[in-house]
Protein backbone atom coordinates (compact mmCIF):
# COMPACT_ATOMS: atom_id res chain seq x y z
CA UNK A 1 0.00 0.00 0.00
CA UNK A 2 1.03 3.63 -1.08
CA UNK A 3 2.37 6.00 1.42
CA UNK A 4 0.33 8.24 0.37
CA UNK A 5 -3.06 6.75 1.03
CA UNK A 6 -4.91 7.53 4.00
CA UNK A 7 -4.13 5.66 7.35
CA UNK A 8 -5.78 4.88 11.33
CA UNK A 9 -4.09 3.05 14.08
CA UNK A 10 -4.18 -0.25 13.65
CA UNK A 11 -5.82 -0.77 16.78
CA UNK A 12 -7.28 1.23 20.28
CA UNK A 13 -4.70 3.26 22.08
CA UNK A 14 -5.60 4.45 25.42
CA UNK A 15 -4.10 7.09 27.64
CA UNK A 16 -5.35 8.34 30.78
CA UNK A 17 -4.33 11.50 32.86
CA UNK A 18 -5.55 14.90 34.38
CA UNK A 19 -6.57 17.94 32.24
CA UNK A 20 -4.79 20.83 32.42
CA UNK A 21 -7.13 23.45 32.83
CA UNK A 22 -9.91 21.31 34.40
CA UNK A 23 -8.05 19.87 36.79
CA UNK A 24 -10.45 16.91 36.24
CA UNK A 25 -9.67 12.99 35.45
CA UNK A 26 -9.62 11.81 32.40
CA UNK A 27 -9.62 8.53 30.05
CA UNK A 28 -8.96 9.06 26.64
CA UNK A 29 -9.05 5.89 23.35
CA UNK A 30 -8.07 6.76 19.86
CA UNK A 31 -9.87 4.27 18.01
CA UNK A 32 -9.29 2.80 14.24
CA UNK A 33 -11.87 4.64 11.63
CA UNK A 34 -12.70 3.67 7.96
CA UNK A 35 -10.80 6.56 5.17
CA UNK A 36 -13.03 9.47 4.43
CA UNK A 37 -14.03 9.53 8.63
CA UNK A 38 -11.58 11.92 9.28
CA UNK A 39 -10.64 12.85 12.95
CA UNK A 40 -13.88 12.72 15.09
CA UNK A 41 -13.83 13.10 19.09
CA UNK A 42 -16.59 11.36 21.19
CA UNK A 43 -17.91 12.43 24.35
CA UNK A 44 -18.76 8.82 25.83
CA UNK A 45 -19.55 10.21 29.43
CA UNK A 46 -22.97 12.20 27.37
CA UNK A 47 -25.58 9.72 25.97
CA UNK A 48 -26.60 11.96 23.12
CA UNK A 49 -25.48 14.91 21.17
CA UNK A 50 -21.54 13.87 22.08
CA UNK A 51 -19.81 13.78 18.71
CA UNK A 52 -17.80 16.78 18.04
CA UNK A 53 -15.52 17.52 14.86
CA UNK A 54 -12.01 19.73 15.33
CA UNK A 55 -12.75 21.82 12.67
CA UNK A 56 -12.02 25.28 12.88
CA UNK A 57 -15.27 26.52 12.18
CA UNK A 58 -16.10 24.69 15.54
CA UNK A 59 -13.03 26.57 17.88
CA UNK A 60 -15.12 27.89 20.41
CA UNK A 61 -12.09 29.05 22.48
CA UNK A 62 -8.68 30.65 21.61
CA UNK A 63 -7.17 30.99 25.65
CA UNK A 64 -4.44 29.46 26.35
CA UNK A 65 -6.18 25.89 24.59
CA UNK A 66 -7.40 24.94 21.65
CA UNK A 67 -11.63 24.64 22.30
CA UNK A 68 -14.05 22.68 19.62
CA UNK A 69 -18.01 22.69 20.51
CA UNK A 70 -20.58 21.22 18.38
CA UNK A 71 -24.38 22.85 17.79
CA UNK A 72 -25.27 21.49 21.04
CA UNK A 73 -22.58 23.24 23.05
CA UNK A 74 -20.84 19.91 23.78
CA UNK A 75 -16.94 20.29 23.97
CA UNK A 76 -13.89 19.02 24.09
CA UNK A 77 -10.58 21.38 24.95
CA UNK A 78 -7.06 21.35 25.08
CA UNK A 79 -6.85 18.97 21.52
CA UNK A 80 -3.58 20.79 20.14
CA UNK A 81 -1.11 18.85 21.56
CA UNK A 82 -3.15 15.22 20.00
CA UNK A 83 -3.85 16.88 17.14
CA UNK A 84 -0.30 18.02 15.78
CA UNK A 85 0.70 14.08 16.85
CA UNK A 86 -1.81 12.65 14.80
CA UNK A 87 -0.75 15.20 11.57
CA UNK A 88 2.55 14.41 12.44
CA UNK A 89 2.23 11.00 12.46
CA UNK A 90 -0.11 11.07 9.06
CA UNK A 91 -3.50 9.81 11.10
CA UNK A 92 -6.18 10.96 8.79
CA UNK A 93 -8.85 9.10 10.27
CA UNK A 94 -9.45 7.73 13.86
CA UNK A 95 -12.42 8.11 16.21
CA UNK A 96 -11.13 9.10 19.44
CA UNK A 97 -13.45 8.24 22.73
CA UNK A 98 -13.25 10.58 25.79
CA UNK A 99 -14.87 10.68 28.98
CA UNK A 100 -14.80 14.21 30.10
CA UNK A 101 -13.91 17.58 28.83
CA UNK A 102 -10.32 18.11 28.36
CA UNK A 103 -7.75 16.14 26.28
CA UNK A 104 -5.13 14.85 29.10
CA UNK A 105 -2.12 16.73 29.07
CA UNK A 106 0.17 14.15 29.63
CA UNK A 107 3.54 15.64 30.05
CA UNK A 108 2.49 19.11 28.52
CA UNK A 109 4.33 18.07 25.08
CA UNK A 110 3.11 15.11 22.18
CA UNK A 111 5.77 12.93 22.94
CA UNK A 112 3.52 10.19 25.09
CA UNK A 113 0.81 10.56 22.23
CA UNK A 114 3.68 9.92 19.35
CA UNK A 115 5.45 6.98 21.23
CA UNK A 116 1.88 5.19 22.15
CA UNK A 117 0.74 5.97 18.57
CA UNK A 118 3.96 4.64 17.01
CA UNK A 119 3.91 1.36 18.94
CA UNK A 120 0.51 0.42 17.96
CA UNK A 121 1.42 0.93 14.32
CA UNK A 122 -1.04 2.28 11.62
CA UNK A 123 -3.12 0.96 9.06
CA UNK A 124 -2.87 1.70 5.62
CA UNK A 125 -5.90 1.75 3.13
CA UNK A 126 -6.27 1.56 -0.49
CA UNK A 127 -7.94 5.04 -0.62
CA UNK A 128 -5.54 8.05 -1.51
CA UNK A 129 -5.02 10.93 0.86
CA UNK A 130 -6.47 14.44 0.16
CA UNK A 131 -4.55 18.17 0.65
CA UNK A 132 -5.44 21.40 0.46
CA UNK A 133 -3.01 23.38 -1.62
CA UNK A 134 -2.77 26.82 -1.16
CA UNK A 135 -2.95 29.00 -4.15
CA UNK A 136 -2.32 32.86 -2.47
CA UNK A 137 -0.99 34.50 0.43
CA UNK A 138 -3.60 35.45 2.94
CA UNK A 139 -2.49 37.13 6.50
CA UNK A 140 -4.08 37.91 9.82
CA UNK A 141 -2.72 40.33 12.15
CA UNK A 142 -3.41 41.75 15.68
CA UNK A 143 -1.19 44.44 16.75
CA UNK A 144 2.27 43.06 17.01
CA UNK A 145 1.45 39.62 16.70
CA UNK A 146 0.92 38.42 12.39
CA UNK A 147 0.77 35.30 10.45
CA UNK A 148 0.40 34.33 7.09
CA UNK A 149 0.39 31.72 4.84
CA UNK A 150 1.26 31.42 1.05
CA UNK A 151 1.80 28.94 -1.38
CA UNK A 152 4.57 26.19 -1.61
CA UNK A 153 4.89 23.65 -4.16
CA UNK A 154 5.92 20.44 -2.05
CA UNK A 155 6.42 21.02 1.56
CA UNK A 156 4.81 22.82 4.53
CA UNK A 157 7.10 24.96 6.11
CA UNK A 158 6.50 26.76 9.10
CA UNK A 159 8.74 29.37 10.23
CA UNK A 160 7.86 30.73 13.95
CA UNK A 161 9.35 33.30 16.12
CA UNK A 162 8.74 34.06 19.35
CA UNK A 163 9.32 37.02 21.82
CA UNK A 164 9.36 37.60 25.29
CA UNK A 165 10.40 39.97 27.64
CA UNK A 166 11.76 37.16 30.57
CA UNK A 167 15.24 37.15 29.43
CA UNK A 168 15.17 33.11 29.83
CA UNK A 169 12.76 32.80 26.87
CA UNK A 170 13.74 35.91 25.37
CA UNK A 171 13.25 35.89 21.48
CA UNK A 172 13.11 32.73 19.60
CA UNK A 173 13.05 31.45 15.77
CA UNK A 174 12.91 28.22 14.49
CA UNK A 175 12.11 26.88 11.12
CA UNK A 176 10.98 23.64 10.07
CA UNK A 177 9.78 21.31 7.32
CA UNK A 178 7.17 19.52 8.79
CA UNK A 179 7.23 16.59 6.25
CA UNK A 180 11.09 16.14 6.11
CA UNK A 181 12.72 17.18 9.25
CA UNK A 182 13.08 15.26 12.69
CA UNK A 183 10.19 16.79 14.46
CA UNK A 184 11.42 14.75 17.49
CA UNK A 185 12.20 18.50 19.34
CA UNK A 186 9.10 19.30 18.20
CA UNK A 187 7.22 16.65 19.46
CA UNK A 188 8.74 16.64 23.04
CA UNK A 189 8.43 20.32 23.70
CA UNK A 190 6.29 21.20 26.84
CA UNK A 191 4.03 23.90 27.19
CA UNK A 192 5.26 27.03 29.40
CA UNK A 193 4.39 29.70 31.61
CA UNK A 194 5.86 32.64 33.42
CA UNK A 195 5.35 32.62 37.44
CA UNK A 196 4.22 35.78 37.79
CA UNK A 197 1.06 34.88 35.56
CA UNK A 198 -0.15 31.40 37.73
CA UNK A 199 -2.11 33.38 39.92
CA UNK A 200 -3.87 35.45 37.41
CA UNK A 201 -4.59 32.13 35.33
CA UNK A 202 -5.90 30.50 37.91
CA UNK A 203 -8.16 33.75 39.12
CA UNK A 204 -9.70 32.35 35.69
CA UNK A 205 -10.38 29.28 36.71
CA UNK A 206 -7.79 27.82 34.33
CA UNK A 207 -4.80 25.43 35.16
CA UNK A 208 -6.52 23.73 37.59
CA UNK A 209 -4.07 20.32 36.84
CA UNK A 210 -0.94 22.12 35.90
CA UNK A 211 2.25 20.95 37.93
CA UNK A 212 5.94 20.96 37.41
CA UNK A 213 5.07 17.68 35.92
CA UNK A 214 3.38 18.77 32.98
CA UNK A 215 4.82 22.66 32.16
CA UNK A 216 7.92 24.65 32.38
CA UNK A 217 7.49 27.07 34.84
CA UNK A 218 9.86 30.08 34.29
CA UNK A 219 10.70 32.51 37.50
CA UNK A 220 12.77 35.13 36.54
CA UNK A 221 16.30 34.23 35.12
CA UNK A 222 15.20 30.46 36.58
CA UNK A 223 13.39 27.45 35.45
CA UNK A 224 12.04 26.05 38.32
CA UNK A 225 11.45 22.51 36.52
CA UNK A 226 14.45 20.17 37.91
CA UNK A 227 15.18 18.49 34.33
CA UNK A 228 15.53 22.02 32.82
CA UNK A 229 14.58 22.32 29.09
CA UNK A 230 14.55 19.68 27.18
CA UNK A 231 16.29 21.39 23.85
CA UNK A 232 17.77 24.51 23.53
CA UNK A 233 14.77 26.05 21.51
CA UNK A 234 11.71 24.02 23.79
CA UNK A 235 9.46 27.72 24.08
CA UNK A 236 9.39 28.19 20.54
CA UNK A 237 9.07 24.03 20.17
CA UNK A 238 6.40 24.05 21.88
CA UNK A 239 4.43 27.26 19.95
CA UNK A 240 5.29 25.17 16.43
CA UNK A 241 3.48 22.18 17.87
CA UNK A 242 0.60 24.02 18.79
CA UNK A 243 0.47 25.70 15.40
CA UNK A 244 0.71 22.36 13.56
CA UNK A 245 -2.21 20.90 15.83
CA UNK A 246 -3.79 23.84 15.26
CA UNK A 247 -3.72 23.79 11.75
CA UNK A 248 -4.93 20.56 11.41
CA UNK A 249 -8.54 21.39 12.25
CA UNK A 250 -8.64 22.53 8.45
CA UNK A 251 -9.39 18.67 8.06
CA UNK A 252 -6.27 17.49 5.60
CA UNK A 253 -2.79 18.63 5.75
CA UNK A 254 -1.44 21.14 3.90
CA UNK A 255 1.51 22.46 1.09
CA UNK A 256 1.89 25.99 2.39
CA UNK A 257 4.56 28.25 4.21
CA UNK A 258 3.30 29.81 7.12
CA UNK A 259 5.08 32.35 9.25
CA UNK A 260 4.10 33.62 12.33
CA UNK A 261 5.20 35.96 14.80
CA UNK A 262 3.93 35.98 18.36
CA UNK A 263 1.45 34.07 17.16
CA UNK A 264 -0.89 31.24 19.35
CA UNK A 265 -3.98 29.51 18.81
CA UNK A 266 -6.12 32.67 18.04
CA UNK A 267 -3.86 33.97 15.33
CA UNK A 268 -4.25 30.07 13.49
CA UNK A 269 -7.71 29.68 14.03
CA UNK A 270 -8.08 33.54 12.32
CA UNK A 271 -5.76 32.74 9.37
CA UNK A 272 -7.90 29.34 8.55
CA UNK A 273 -11.32 30.98 8.68
CA UNK A 274 -9.75 33.64 6.65
CA UNK A 275 -8.31 31.31 4.16
CA UNK A 276 -11.40 29.25 3.89
CA UNK A 277 -13.71 32.63 3.92
CA UNK A 278 -12.58 32.62 -0.08
CA UNK A 279 -12.89 29.78 -2.70
CA UNK A 280 -9.81 31.72 -4.63
CA UNK A 281 -7.30 31.17 -1.84
CA UNK A 282 -7.22 27.05 -1.77
CA UNK A 283 -7.54 23.93 -3.99
CA UNK A 284 -8.42 20.55 -2.71
CA UNK A 285 -6.59 17.90 -4.09
CA UNK A 286 -7.05 14.10 -4.11
CA UNK A 287 -3.30 12.76 -4.33
CA UNK A 288 -2.73 9.99 -6.77
CA UNK A 289 1.07 9.10 -7.70
CA UNK A 290 0.70 8.64 -11.11
CA UNK A 291 -0.43 12.53 -11.46
CA UNK A 292 2.49 13.17 -8.69
CA UNK A 293 5.92 14.66 -10.32
CA UNK A 294 8.60 11.60 -9.63
CA UNK A 295 11.26 13.97 -7.54
CA UNK A 296 7.60 14.50 -5.42
CA UNK A 297 7.36 10.32 -4.96
CA UNK A 298 11.09 10.06 -4.69
CA UNK A 299 10.80 12.81 -1.57
CA UNK A 300 8.02 10.45 0.14
CA UNK A 301 6.76 13.76 1.56
CA UNK A 302 3.88 12.32 3.59
CA UNK A 303 5.47 9.10 4.46
CA UNK A 304 4.45 7.96 8.13
CA UNK A 305 7.20 7.59 11.27
CA UNK A 306 5.35 4.56 11.80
Amino acid sequence: MSALNQKTVKNNVNFSGVGLHSGEKVNLSIKPATPNTGIVFKRIDLNQNNLIYPSFENVSNTSLNTTISNEYGVQVSTIEHLMGALFGLGVDNALIEIDNIEIPILDGSAKEFIEKIFLTGLQVSSVPIKIIKINQKVEFKDGERKISIEPSKLSLDIDYELKYSNPVIGSQRNKINVYEDNLEDIFNSRTFCLYEDIEEIKKNGLAKGGSLDNAIVVKDKEILNDEGLRNKKEFVNHKILDCIGDLYTCGYRLLAKIECSQGGHHLTNELLRKVFNNNDNFSIIEIKEKNLPHTYIKKNLFKSIA
